[in-house]
């Protein structure tokens, strides 16, 4: 994802249908925690500096795991806090990062906090955060409680509605700039692209964009893959749509199909996606934010049926 105007994301995603994916490193509780503070949640809230990894928090973590509460275990680490909060996450590391995101996000963020320590044992984590006493006083509010979760599947969400907003006219409107980009060839940072064949509006497509769409609105979150672990692949072939070939183009923030189609255009991974020839077909969709983030979540689909 682009570093662009804060009040606007991007994200594309381009998935190759029959062939398998490099495997992923191994995500660890402490770069999901970094990652979500100096990205302040999604911009949910303020960016907050990295943790400082402390050792005697290890420990800590460890003795919380033994079996001791944790402010017993932080006395036995011969740690010093101010305050302290304890996360326990049992799951798979994909679970662990949507657990943080839904539910700890602002938790992990504060930015009274200053060091971490993590244990791991199996599928369990077990995540230590506080403030040394020699740190600068924190706030007159308590700290956060020991949290535990688990990451099991979410509840299914209630049948998104589709918003005023996404009518033919905008779909319509959507198509009509991207297929001028491809009739005109483009140049999607260094690379060009030739001129390629017009899209078509596909429903199929259209519904499950919106689907995601509404999701992330719902729900709060800013990701190709959504809450239960779909990719759009997943989502398109669940549709029962046959596909060949999938990308997916994201943004949140513009405020017309103008701005979002430019938007894209001018961001070179999006713009690939826009001109790639194999592609057939694209569906758009957008939904109103319900939470944190009031602003629109857009959603473009786009695809090479099987034939």
């Amino acid at each position: 994802m682009n570093r662009l105007d804060p009040g606007r994301l991007w994200g594309l995603l381009l998935i190759v249908s029959g062939l398998a994916a490099a495997p992923l490193a191994r995500t660890d509780p402490l770069s999901v925690v970094q990652m979500l503070r100096e990205g302040g949640c999604g911009g949910l809230v303020p960016a907050a500096r990295p943790l400082h990894r402390e050792a005697r928090l290890d420990r800590a973590a460890e003795e919380w795991a033994g079996g001791h509460s944790l402010a017993t275990a932080t006395d036995l680490s011969g740690y010093r806090a101010l305050n302290a909060q304890g996360l326990h996450a049992t799951g798979s590391d994909d679970g662990l990062i949507q657990s943080l995101r839904r539910s700890q996000c602002r938790s992990v963020s504060g930015r009274d906090l200053t060091d971490i320590g993590v244990y791991r044992r199996g599928a369990d984590s077990w995540v230590v955060l506080a403030t040394a006493t020699a740190a600068a006083p924190a706030p007159a509010y308590p700290a956060a409680p020991v949290t535990r979760w688990h990451t099991a599947e979410p509840a299914p969400a209630a049948p998104p509605t589709r918003p005023l907003s996404t009518t033919p006219a905008m779909e319509s409107r959507a198509l009509a700039l991207v297929n001028a980009a491809r009739a005109r060839g483009a140049r999607c940072g260094s690379q060009s692209f030739a001129p390629a064949p017009p899209l078509t509006l596909s429903g199929t497509l259209a519904d499950v964009a919106l689907g995601h769409a509404s999701d992330m609105a719902q729900h709060d979150y800013f990701e190709h893959q959504d809450l239960t672990g779909h990719s759009p692949a997943d989502r398109v072939r669940a549709a029962g749509y046959h596909e060949k070939l999938v990308g997916e183009n994201i943004a949140y923030g513009p405020q017309s199909v103008d701005e979002v189609v430019r938007g894209w255009l001018e961001s070179p991974g999006h713009c690939e996606n826009i001109m790639d020839p194999r592609f057939a077909q694209m569906g758009v969709g957008l939904a109103s934010g319900r939470a944190a983030r009031k602003g629109l979540f857009w959603v473009q689909l786009l695809a090479e049926p099987r034939a």
